[in-house]
């Protein structure tokens, strides 16, 4: 579990609890029932008729997978793909069902199950580079939805303080009130300003950056089982894998030569 989101949230929502206390305002100024519930209610809405509701119950069941952001090192998938090669060369091919049955993920199953089964080589690299096109643009519609939800909660956020104002102006006649009351009316846009960049930009944000990683996942055990069909050397193949993770920081760094001292010339 990668709890960079929660970490995120609470050290912004902190953030603004610190700045409240220093400046000796009261917490509670700023939790008012009706511009929240604007704010929320109507973001959340008009995400939805921006999409379908398809879209909205995409984008609720990713809503945890933000929060735990598990993945899987692209150093164990590697590892992982070449004891399937040594496996299938000491064994062959059709070892490959068993493995299918003794792994979790779907991807990696149905791919083994295809080598297992003799799918020819190009046939099976289409079917697992479109599994992973449509995962890409799942992912990419909860992406989209809370990102959208950003691009609407601060307007709507000003909507709620221009209502409020309007009930301000009908009171004018009681000045002693007017303070408290144009206060409250600016805090629909704090509110609409603190969700999008708080909350729901975040989100949509981190769904993308799972979705690249995810996707790099899928890429390597493709690449790995079709050569594992291929009947790649494992060795080989783990150098290929590794080769294709940016910035893995697996590699050792390289040794710095020492410069050759130039030779002592003799005094004529």
């Amino acid at each position: 579990m990668d709890p960079a989101t929660i970490i995120g949230i609470v050290l912004a929502f902190g953030s603004v609890v610190a700045m409240v206390t220093m400046e000796g305002a009261k917490l509670s100024a700023l939790l008012i029932p009706a511009p929240m519930v604007l704010v929320f209610g109507a973001t959340i809405a008009v995400g939805i008729a921006s999409g379908t509701v398809k879209d909205f119950l995409v984008a609720v069941k990713s809503l945890p997978r933000a929060f735990r952001g598990k993945t899987q090192a692209p150093g164990q998938v590697i590892d992982q793909v070449v004891g399937l090669a040594e496996k299938a060369r000491a064994n062959g091919l059709l070892a490959m069902e068993q493995e299918a049955d003794a792994v979790d993920d779907p991807f990696l199953k149905r791919a083994l199950q295809n080598i297992a089964d003799g799918t020819d080589g190009d046939e099976l690299r289409v079917l697992l580079e479109d599994e992973i096109a449509t995962r890409s643009r799942t992912d990419r519609v909860a992406a989209k939805f809370f990102s959208g939800m950003g691009g609407y909660a601060p307007t709507i956020g000003i909507i709620g303080t221009v209502v409020s104002l309007t009930h301000v102006l009908e009171n004018l006649a009681k000045p002693s009130e007017l303070g408290p009351m144009i206060a409250s009316a600016f805090v629909a846009t704090l509110w609409g300003l603190l969700s999008a960049n708080f909350l729901w930009l975040p989100i949509g944000a981190r769904l993308r950056r799972l979705s690249e990683l995810e996707v790099e996942r899928m890429t390597l055990l493709m690449e790995g089982v079709l050569a594992v069909q291929a009947g790649s050397q494992p060795r080989l193949l783990g150098e290929r894998l590794r080769a294709m993770i940016p910035d893995s920081g697996e590699a050792k760094p390289a040794k710095t030569l020492k410069a050759a001292k130039p030779p002592v010339e003799e005094a004529a």
